[in-house]
């Protein structure tokens, strides 16, 4: 939910550099999961070419960008292209405190099964835009707990649904999640400007939200079923 504050142009540089110096178990390190990856990047980026567009306009990347990113949707899933700004909100750890990331908030929209804030640092978790006029994600079937496909670079990397954003910006996914992308996870100055994409799959739900293996599994069903035609 933090607002956004990172300036991603200024810090690309910075960002692709400390990506570089990841260790290469970086994926092992949050989980990347049993199966991942056997459903390709260029798979499913071939059934997000183009955008039917259910939002109501554009959203912005960060405070001050021009709006330019719409929310997509086919009968399976929604789905927009844009940057990572990191979200280092929820559970207080080693990572993501107040003092790694001025705008640390000790809370995350969705909670885990004990009813406590999810841990941005090892849970894969992507943010949506808040309600407001441009979209409410609750009426195309997306919930706390959903089930989204990350990719990046090549990579796909299966999340649920964490936390939510300001309703006019888009584009933000948990520390773990840009770890296991392989993007610079600090939440001062990394994420990466461009080139994410996020599907939701609607309808879909990992319950508890912190199984990590649930969340695998069914992020590669779905994903089979989507890019095999929707």
């Amino acid at each position: 939910m933090r607002t956004r504050m990172l300036a991603l142009s200024a810090a690309a540089g910075a960002a692709a550099l400390a990506a570089a110096t990841l260790p290469a178990t970086a994926d092992s390190l949050v989980g990347a999961g049993p199966g991942e990856g056997t459903v390709g990047a260029a798979e499913l980026l071939a059934k997000v070419r183009t955008c039917d567009r259910i939002s109501h306009g554009l959203y912005r990347t960060d405070q001050g960008r021009p709006a330019k990113v719409p929310v997509c949707g086919t009968k399976r899933a929604v789905f927009w292209e844009a940057d990572m700004d990191i979200d280092c909100d929820g559970r207080t750890t080693a990572v993501c405190n107040r003092r790694t990331d001025p705008s640390f908030l000790p809370a995350t929209a969705f909670q885990t099964s004990a009813g406590k804030p999810l841990d941005s640092g090892t849970l894969l978790y992507v943010v949506v835009p808040g309600p407001g006029p441009l979209w409410k994600y609750a009426e195309y079937g997306i919930k706390g707990g959903g089930v989204a496909a990350v990719i990046h670079g090549g990579k796909v990397r299966y999340a649920v649904v964490g936390d939510t954003g300001p309703a006019g910006i888009i584009g933000e996914a948990s520390y773990a999640t840009a770890r296991a992308l392989g993007i610079d996870p600090d939440p001062r100055t990394g994420g990466v400007a461009s080139g994410v994409t996020y599907i939701l799959f609607r309808g879909s739900e990992v319950s508890p939200v912190e199984d990590r293996e649930a969340a695998v599994e069914k992020g590669e069903a779905l994903a089979r079923v989507f890019v095999a035609g929707d």
